[in-house]
């Protein structure tokens, strides 16, 4: 009895180390193909977007600054909406929300401080705070690909469904709060742009409970000289 204790225990140890090297392989070539040796080198990008749905198209504009700035610019209806993260306090102007500025805060600030992390969730994981489990491969819109549970400090949840044969993500899933409720959003990325020996995202599709966005990146420029300024909270 000892020894098949024994042997099972060390079938368990094998078993968890071989997962354990799948899911590291899956990685790297993921890294590989993403060029995330060179993304580690840029210290700014910017992207211009044309976001529709429901019939309209709203322009939007991003900017990122390493190590941890963000700014978003999108135009609605002829109103313009900002929300940004200065590096350690995130803010917003919203008019349909009132006038003046506002601070993030909740989901808010988590989805803008998220956004500011250039290189992904999937890159240094572990140093961000995350734990990842690959559930194996499985279908994803009539493709193969690795699903890679990813598990944040505060127990949120995000599913990276890797294509088998580029090893380019091609599906996100995660759950958000907003407007008082918890949503499941499903992102695709449906085309890729190498931009500097970087695969971007060049053209998306969401699919949330209020219906779908498409988004197609219509500009990226990488190391545009980005000041601290447009980031800090304007005063009210």
């Amino acid at each position: 009895m000892k020894k098949i204790l024994i042997l099972t225990a060390l079938m368990l140890v094998a078993f968890v180390g071989t997962q354990a090297q799948t899911l590291s392989k899956v990685l790297e070539k993921h890294y590989q193909a993403t060029g995330q040796e060179e993304l580690a080198k840029v210290k700014t990008f910017s992207q211009k977007i044309t976001m529709s749905m429901m019939g309209m198209e709203m322009p939007m504009e991003i900017k990122v600054k390493k190590p941890n700035k963000f700014r978003v610019e999108v135009d609605m209806m002829g109103q313009k909406t900002i929300s940004a993260f200065d590096g350690e306090k995130g803010w917003m102007i919203n008019p349909m929300m009132g006038s003046g500025v506002q601070d993030l805060q909740g989901d808010q600030l988590k989805q803008a401080m998220d956004q500011a992390d250039m290189e992904g969730e999937l890159y240094n994981y572990e140093a961000k705070g995350f734990t990842a489990e690959l559930i194996g491969k499985v279908n994803s819109d009539g493709k193969e690909a690795y699903k890679i549970k990813l598990t944040g400090k505060d127990g949120a949840v995000r599913n990276y469904f890797i294509d088998a044969n580029t090893y380019l993500v091609s599906k996100m899933k995660t759950k958000v709060e907003a407007m008082g409720q918890t949503m499941d959003i499903e992102t695709k990325i449906l085309e890729y742009e190498k931009v500097d020996g970087v695969q971007m995202a060049k053209k998306m599709e969401i699919v949330m409970p209020m219906g779908t966005q498409s988004m197609q990146v219509d500009e990226i420029k990488f190391n545009e000289k980005l000041d601290d300024s447009i980031f800090a909270r304007p005063a009210n």
